[in-house]
């Protein structure tokens, strides 16, 4: 069964086919990045009062902030691709499957 959002902690959940980047948010850039979110009203704050541990930037724009590590999140993440490679390679061997027995009932 293919996932298509992943925790980001404390009950929030986010779609994980509409992550750009899950970045650490200790350098000057994304500090920046994340003030200019709050500035335009992009930001959403996910830590519940924690400690921003990684900033999930979203295909709208969006910039999340997670309590959870980005190393945590990362793995999520490569587990739902995993999944959905899963679920691709499953399809496509139904698919030969089904081409084949229809060949020889020919």
């Amino acid at each position: 069964m293919k996932k298509e959002y992943i925790n980001i902690g404390f009950g929030s959940i986010v779609s994980a086919g509409k992550i750009v980047a899950l970045i650490s948010p200790d350098s000057a850039p994304i500090k920046r990045l994340v003030t200019v979110a709050r500035d335009q009203e992009r930001l959403i704050d996910a830590t519940f009062g924690r400690r921003t541990r990684s900033v999930i930037i979203m295909e709208s724009g969006q910039v999340v902030l997670s309590a959870i590590q980005t190393d945590t999140l990362g793995r999520r993440l490569y587990d739902f691709n995993e999944t959905d490679y899963q679920c691709e390679l499953e399809d496509e061997a139904v698919q030969s499957t089904e081409y084949d027995s229809a060949v020889e009932e020919t």
